[in-house]
């Protein structure tokens, strides 16, 4: 079968590869599309802690079953929840497998989804409607991943709402709060592309290169503060501005990963009695609810750039760069 395959730092190839043999309690899915993800670009570049070549990468994608049976018929359309919990640590036991002591994931710790097939355990599906655009099929994993950051807050409609970053992540943050029924997501971004395409999307969009933030938030909440503040950037300028923009008791999460640790203003922490929250990955009812996010009236499509497997040098060299994609697709199948 054709996959793309990590060879190396910087070196991904499409080839043909072994065709996956599926075990028990294991669903053999053809798969649709398939994405990058910054873990994957971090793969590529040889630097991800776990990922080791040869390696099929990804764990964004969305396909059908092959092997079905009464509770999953052959040709079902689905995508999949790509975690690979212990079920035996602490915190899978409590029920949070998704924050489990040694999360794995396929396309990280084992074969993924940028393949013309892939297998998965069964308890990871997640079925789509018989109407679903299979490309959206591949980016409910990561709107999955702004509905949770945005449930782990205590986010309420007519608030004000600061994102970082228009990114995917950040893209899909604030369109699930705007869809959930934001006064106004403020989004930060400097890059022309991602600005342009976010104020396309209806939000409002702070160029710190043109703008003062913390002036021009503070202008836009009444000289209050935003509710909450969503840091989907994961930089040191940016940590050191998260407490200026949020209000007395507000709340700031931090949903991108930061490499290093970076300075804080631990002070306003105590001083304006800040709630400061972490977010990592999804729960399976997240995917549910993303499914249900992508078939309302959002324009998600405008987010995707559809290329073939045999570009995908092309693809991860221009999802490294972030100049003009946001979500790039691999197409496998129709």
């Amino acid at each position: 079968m054709k996959a793309i395959i990590y060879k190396g730092p910087n070196n991904v190839v499409c080839e043909q590869t072994s065709k996956p043999s599926v075990n028990e309690n294991e669903v053999l899915i053809k798969v649709s599309h398939a994405g990058i993800c910054g873990s994957d670009l971090n793969i590529y570049l040889g630097v991800h802690p776990r990922a080791k070549a040869p390696l099929v990468l990804g764990h964004e994608f969305s396909g059908y079953v092959v092997n079905g049976d009464e509770q999953l018929p052959t040709g079902t359309k689905v995508c999949v929840r790509p975690l690979i919990s212990c079920g035996q640590c602490s915190a899978c036991q409590s029920g949070n497998s998704h924050v489990c002591k040694t999360l794995k994931l396929y396309g990280i710790d084992t074969a993924g989804g940028m393949a013309e097939y892939v297998k998965v355990d069964k308890s990871k599906i997640h079925i789509l409607p018989d109407d679903f655009p299979m490309d959206l099929g591949a980016f409910v994993e990561p709107l999955a991943v702004g509905i949770h950051a945005v449930s782990r807050t205590p986010f309420k409609v007519g608030d004000s709402v600061v994102v970082f970053g228009a990114g995917t992540i950040g893209l899909c943050v604030a369109s699930v709060l705007k869809l959930a029924g934001a006064k106004q997501v403020i989004v930060i971004e400097t890059n022309d592309f991602r600005i342009n395409l976010a104020k396309e999307l209806g939000f409002i969009v702070i160029n710190p290169k043109q703008k003062d933030v913390l002036t021009a938030v503070l202008k836009l909440t009444n000289h209050i503060g935003a509710d909450i503040v969503y840091d989907c950037a994961a930089h040191p300028s940016v940590a050191l501005q998260l407490t200026d923009l949020v209000k007395v008791q507000g709340t700031i999460e931090i949903v991108g990963s930061y490499k290093k640790p970076t300075e804080f203003k631990l002070l306003d922490i105590e001083f304006k009695e800040l709630t400061i929250i972490g977010t990592r990955v999804y729960e399976a009812r997240d995917f549910e609810t993303a499914i249900k996010f992508i078939q309302q009236d959002f324009p998600y499509k405008k987010l995707l750039t559809i290329l073939t497997p045999e570009e995908a040098k092309q693809g991860f060299a221009n999802a490294l760069t972030g100049e003009n994609v946001i979500k790039t697709l691999f197409k496998f199948a129709n």
